[in-house]
């Protein structure tokens, strides 16, 4: 059987994703597609709107065969650590291809990239470190680097093209047998806000809309039906949806309970950024308006959301050190197709296929990813945070059983 790979959030599932999966199937003929989704924290430093489980059977029912956890200590980083723990496991796991949308949409523009920077990376790391030391962003000092090489043939200010762009990379870099296809991603930007499109949204664009409105049915138009049943029965399970602004107190608490010293442990905290967040944590009232007040150029919205994760989670430096590579696959859910895929792989996987989280005690990544569940059930009270930190432990993989690909 030809496995394909995807890495995805679904943060949520939309009628995008679909297309791609669609799109993905007819050009690769894949036997079996596999998904590997960020967990409960996303590669922005997002908390996902639904629970992982939530999020895994959106896929099952899309056509996804299998899905697969990245673990937290690669899903909230930049993009080449989540690359390179993405891409790990696809191969791991067994597949022959990796699928990803894009801006760009031509997979010539990826391979070119990453031909040029594999020649020239010193010179490449070389002007990020200058573009970084005149308070550049990362994304912009890389997308400035990458021009100074000549005629640039793919555009690194699209956040697809990023993605993509570090995928291919860490195939090419870890010697993996996989080779990268793109489709491009139609209508509606990463980053876009609003609906300009009928059927077609980001899930940027679906957040807001659901927080403005509190009503699926706004979002109905953009989102498979599967997808909708699945985001009203997790509210009518939990009472909520997932954001920032949930968390803000425990950050709060967080920050405030902490010395300089304890922050500088956190993974992302550099350059004396501790001061800037103890200066503003006491008197911001909301989560937005405190990343407003401790952004600056160097530290982005999205590199703050990712070091205020690791602070709820106590990600230190240390053990981000430590997590050089995955050391299990983690096995979210399956169809009829999965199964059989998995049974004819099972006794060749580069790493153990891991069913039941109880085998995983003691492991330091899965560690790491009991804390985020932990943060994650935060947002509830008893006696849903109890039920909601045991989904952790005592889910077994979803059998999508009826949903087979012919």
């Amino acid at each position: 059987m030809k496995a394909v790979g995807v890495i995805v959030e679904y943060n949520p599932f939309h009628n995008g994703h679909f297309h791609h999966l669609q799109e993905t199937k007819q050009k690769t003929e894949a036997d079996c597609l596999i998904a590997v989704m960020s967990g409960n924290f996303l590669q922005r430093g997002e908390p996902a709107i639904v629970s992982k489980w939530a999020r895994a059977k959106m896929a099952l029912a899309a056509g996804i065969d299998i899905v697969i956890e990245l673990p937290y200590a690669f899903a909230v980083q930049a993009a080449e650590q989540f690359a390179h723990g993405a891409v790990q496991l696809l191969a791991a796991i067994g597949c022959q291809e990796l699928c990803f949308g894009s801006e760009s949409g031509e997979i010539s523009a990826f391979l070119s990239a990453a031909e040029t920077w594999l020649e020239q990376k010193e010179t490449f790391d070389s002007l990020i470190r200058t573009g970084l030391a005149r308070g550049q962003s990362f994304p912009k000092a890389a997308a400035e680097a990458w021009q100074k090489f000549g005629a640039a043939p793919l555009d690194l200010s699209q956040p697809n093209n990023v993605l993509g762009f570090a995928y291919v990379k860490a195939i090419r870099q870890n010697r993996l047998a996989m080779a990268p296809r793109t489709i491009p991603r139609i209508a509606a930007g990463y980053h876009d806000e609003s609906f300009s499109h009928p059927s077609i949204a980001s899930a940027t664009s679906l957040r807001k809309t659901l927080r403005q409105t509190g009503q699926l049915e706004s979002i109905a138009a953009y989102v498979p039906p599967a997808a909708l049943e699945q985001l009203r029965q997790y509210r009518e399970t939990y009472g909520r949806f997932h954001d920032w602004e949930v968390y803000f107190p425990l950050l709060k608490y967080r920050l405030l309970i902490a010395t300089e010293a304890d922050l500088r442990r956190i993974a992302g905290v550099e350059e004396g950024i501790e001061h800037r967040l103890k200066q503003h944590i006491a008197h911001a009232e909301t989560f937005a308006a405190f990343i407003a007040a401790v952004k600056t150029k160097r530290y982005t919205w999205t590199r703050l959301q990712r070091l205020c994760a690791h602070v709820l989670t106590n990600f230190t430096k240390e053990e981000q050190a430590k997590a050089a590579n995955p050391t299990y696959i983690r096995l979210l859910g399956m169809n009829e197709t999965g199964r059989r895929y998995l049974q004819q792989v099972k006794k060749h996987l580069a790493l153990p296929l891991v069913a039941k989280a109880a085998k995983l005690n003691g492991n330091p990544l899965y560690e790491q990813e009991k804390r985020a569940a932990a943060v994650y059930a935060a947002a509830f009270s008893e006696p849903l945070y109890s039920a909601a930190l045991k989904e952790e432990y005592a889910t077994a993989p979803i059998y999508a059983s009826g949903i087979e690909r012919k």
